[in-house]
Parts: structure tokens; C-alpha cells; sequence
């Protein structure tokens, strides 16, 4: 058997010439680059907003009629059939023209830009279930659809149902809050816009390594401490047999890619455990000074939604952020946004520590969150999808 030294040797041999150091840290193979030998990232998806404002029209794509046809068909068949969406795949229905179209949009996702926006699709028209299964499609031609909580909601929907991120197994994506910079823990998110909300809930999002290398310039240091461990909580949605929080750092490297994973939130809340060590001012300085560079107008680019739009983003290489929202005093009419997390089989290659945190899809892929005993669903309807009792997370607004 291999000594915990020589197993991380074999892990991370590619870095090892480059001057990479591997460590045994809580029984994980962390790999982190010394100070002196960390470098700018460059490639496609390294870009400035204001840059990328002007390039709109190469990461916004315009569903073609024909395609339209091919979905409404698919729909119809859904409906009349009833096949289940997650029996969906990229083979369920002919659809040569989608299949074609979509192609460079899957390549600016995993080898370009990183990410992209589709305008069109004729959610006005939809009921609910075509609207869900016209997106499932889409998705499919992406990757496969996750699981995205506690109660296995491959479909989720991004709607206030009066959560408060801020209790222990609170997330905002239930709630009007506004969300800071962030990654999702899968390869690429999808939100369709059903309805916008009467004010706020501007959608914003980042190169991930532009805010790496403006890091860089400034501080290296603190670069280098989010190359380091983090502790971050799971929020009660924990797999059997892993512990309440699970670790990984902030900046990850892996075969010439840097990868970065940043929930603050997740971070924070993962304090009230003892087990874990308590944050140092070096990190508490680092949060800072990425939450600084994420916020900075010449780096970050943002958009609006409307109905029938979809926003896709991977994970690894894009932070999203959203400001707060008032809502419609409607029912039929409050902001809400269906969610797909996609695995995807052409994603990055990913560090093993990544997998603490979920287990790996048949292809290797982060395989979204799996509780003992819950199977995957698509509800029609918003529903909170957190574990346990919903009173343990929902806003008091009476004080």
C-alpha cells in the first residue's frame, strides 16, 4: 500500500514539475501551488464584463422557429403520453434541429466563454409541464439533470417561499435575499425565466479566473490561502455515512484548469460546528478581498431576464450573484425561475477532494445531493426542498 505521501505524489504527478506541493490534510490529498509559483490564468473563458457587454451576440442564441416546432412537438407528446420528465434524454424525441444548434452552445459552455443565454422559448404558451419538459430537452442535450436538495428535486424552482438563507439550513434560492457571488457545486446551472419579478432580482455573473488573476496582482498571498482547506457546511442535506460539513478549497487545479468552487455562506455557517477550526484573519482577508474583486464593474457583467430566457453557466469557471427582489403581491405573478443542475460527461477534469462533497455520476461527474432513501423529482410547483421541517428555516416577519 502506498504511504499517504506517495499516494498524493501519484495524484497530483502532472503539478509535481511545476512546482506543486502534496499535503495529507484531514485525511484528504489537498494540492496547492507554492506562492512564487502561481500564475495568471489565461483562455476563453478569462474575460471582462464591459468586453463582454459589447460581444452580445456571441453568448446570446435565438431559439430557431424550426426548433421551436421540434419542442412543441416533444411537449405534446409528453402530455398526451405521459412520459415522465426524468425519463427524458437527448434520444427521447427526433429533434435534428435542436441536436445541431445546440452543439456550439455545449462548446462555448465547456471550451469557450463558459457560458451562454437563449432567448425564445414561447413560455407564454406553455402550461407549466410543456414549459418543464420543453427545458428538460434543451437540458438534455447538456448533460443529465441532478439532484439539487434534500428532497431530490432534479427540477428545482428559484421562488420566494419566505426561507431565510441565514438559519443553518436556509438557501437563498427560496427566498427574495440577495445572493453575493457564488458557484453551484455542479457542472452547469440552468435558469428559465417563467415570470420576472416586479423589482430587483438582476441576475449578475463573473469570470471566475479574471477575479483569480486581479487577485493575483494584488495579493498573492490570500490567493494563496484559498488554494488551501475550507471547511464548509452541508446544510442538514447530508449523505449516509459523511459528516455534517465536508472540505475543499476556494481555487482548485487540475490538469492546466483552475476550478473554482465559492459558497461564503456555506463557509460562515459551517463555524457552528466545534469539530471545525475556527476561520483565520488570513482567510477572513481573503473572503474579503473576493467578495471586493467580484463586485468591481470593469470585471463582472450583468442581465436581465425575461420570460422564456435560459442562462446557462459552468460551475468551474463562472460566479453568479443576484440582488434582492420585491415580488408581485400575485400569486401567478411572482418572480420565478426553473433550476436544472446538469452533469455534464465533456466537463473539466475535476480534483479528487471535489468528491467529499458529492458522489460521482456513471460518467464521473458531480452527481448533485443524494439522501438515503429519496428518490429524484420533478414537482410542478415550488416546494421547499430543505431537510427536515420547513419551520426551522422559514423568515419570521414578525419582528
Amino acid at each position: 500500500m502506498l504511504s499517504p505521501t506517495a499516494r498524493a505524489s501519484v495524484l497530483f504527478s502532472p503539478y509535481l514539475e511545476s512546482g506543486m506541493l502534496s499535503l495529507l490534510r484531514n485525511g484528504l490529498d489537498i494540492a496547492y501551488m507554492e506562492q512564487n509559483t502561481l500564475e495568471r490564468v489565461r483562455g476563453e473563458h478569462v474575460w471582462h464584463g464591459p468586453a463582454m457587454l459589447a460581444r452580445r451576440d456571441e453568448w446570446t442564441h435565438a431559439l430557431p422557429d424550426e426548433a421551436i416546432a421540434e419542442l412543441d412537438a416533444a411537449v405534446s407528446r409528453v402530455a398526451s403520453e405521459g412520459i415522465s420528465l426524468l425519463d427524458i434524454s437527448r434520444n427521447t424525441f427526433e429533434m435534428p434541429v435542436l441536436r445541431d444548434w445546440i452543439v456550439p452552445i455545449r462548446q462555448q459552455l465547456q471550451r469557450g466563454i463558459a457560458f451562454a443565454l437563449i432567448r425564445g422559448l414561447p413560455v407564454h404558451r406553455y402550461d407549466r409541464l410543456a414549459a418543464a419538459a420543453a427545458y428538460f430537452t434543451i437540458g438534455a442535450f447538456l448533460g443529465d439533470a441532478v439532484s439539487q436538495n434534500a428532497k431530490g428535486h432534479a427540477l428545482g424552482h428559484v421562488r420566494d417561499i419566505g426561507v431565510d438563507p441565514r438559519t443553518p439550513t436556509g438557501r437563498g434560492y427560496q427566498s427574495a435575499f440577495k445572493l453575493n457571488f457564488h458557484t453551484d457545486p455542479t457542472d452547469v446551472v440552468g435558469l428559465l425565466c417563467l415570470n420576472k419579478a416586479k423589482s430587483g432580482g438582476e441576475s449578475a455573473i463573473v469570470s471566475a479566473a479574471a477575479v483569480y488573476n486581479t487577485m493575483l496582482d494584488k495579493r498573492p498571498d490570500l490567493v494563496q490561502v484559498l488554494t488551501q482547506t475550507l471547511y464548509r457546511d452541508r446544510r442538514g442535506e447530508i449523505p449516509e455515512g459523511r459528516e455534517p460539513w465536508y472540505r475543499l478549497p476556494v481555487f482548485n487545479f487540475r490538469d492546466g484548469h483552475l476550478l473554482t468552487n465559492y459558497v461564503r455562506s456555506t463557509i460562515d455557517k459551517a463555524q457552528r460546528f466545534p469539530e471545525v477550526p475556527r476561520l483565520t484573519e488570513l482567510q477572513l482577508a481573503a473572503f474579503a478581498l473576493i467578495e471586493e474583486t467580484t463586485t468591481d464593474p470593469d470585471l463582472y457583467l450583468q442581465m436581465s431576464f425575461e420570460p422564456g430566457d435560459i442562462q446557462l453557466l459552468n460551475n468551474h469557471f463562472i460566479m453568479h450573484s443576484r440582488t434582492a427582489f420585491e415580488d408581485y403581491a400575485e400569486p401567478d405573478r411572482k418572480r420565478h425561475l426553473l433550476r436544472l443542475w446538469l452533469a455534464c460527461d465533456d466537463g473539466p477534469p475535476l480534483p479528487t477532494q471535489y468528491f467529499e462533497f458529492m458522489d460521482a455520476t456513471s460518467s464521473g461527474r458531480p452527481n448533485g445531493y443524494h439522501m438515503k432513501g429519496v428518490p429524484l423529482s420533478t414537482p410542478l410547483m415550488a416546494e421547499d426542498g430543505g431537510p427536515g421541517s420547513s419551520a426551522q428555516r422559514t423568515l419570521n416577519t414578525s419582528t
